[in-house]
């Protein structure tokens, strides 16, 4: 038989149990990663502004930019000359030759389609044209 004092039978627990707090905290951790999942849309998402706003204010061009324009049914004109996704490539390449490295202004429709823009922006970067940039109206 083992002898218990009362004075041990006494004593309060001086140690705080975390395991339910624990719990509480990963349930609510895991709502909040289900919440962010479903509230951040995927994908590319970019809303490109409409060119047919005629808004007042007009932004002087830069005479030696390299303007690419796409209209909503996805022709393509690079410095005025129409060109195709098939031809972007090499155009794009001529036009760093001819201009050299310079700000490429990329203006685009509302519906026009994103994969153009796309191969746009992948054939300015592999002719080594590195700043390109949207126009918005």
């Amino acid at each position: 038989m083992s002898m218990v004092s009362a004075s041990q039978d006494d004593e309060v627990m001086a140690e705080i149990n975390i395991t339910p707090f624990t719990d509480v905290l990963l349930v609510l951790l895991i709502i909040f990663m289900i919440l962010a999942a479903l509230s951040a849309p995927p994908g590319f998402e970019k809303q490109l502004p409409d060119k047919n706003d005629n808004t007042p204010q007009q932004q002087q061009k830069k005479t030696d930019d390299i303007e690419v324009l796409v209209n909503e049914t996805g022709v393509i004109y690079i410095d005025g000359k129409r060109t195709d996704v098939q031809h972007i490539y090499a155009d794009m390449s001529d036009v760093q030759h001819r201009k050299g490295n310079k700000h490429v202004s990329l203006t685009a429709d509302v519906k026009a389609p994103y994969g153009t823009i796309i191969r746009i922006l992948d054939a300015a970067k592999i002719a080594g044209l590195e700043d390109v940039g949207f126009v918005t109206s």
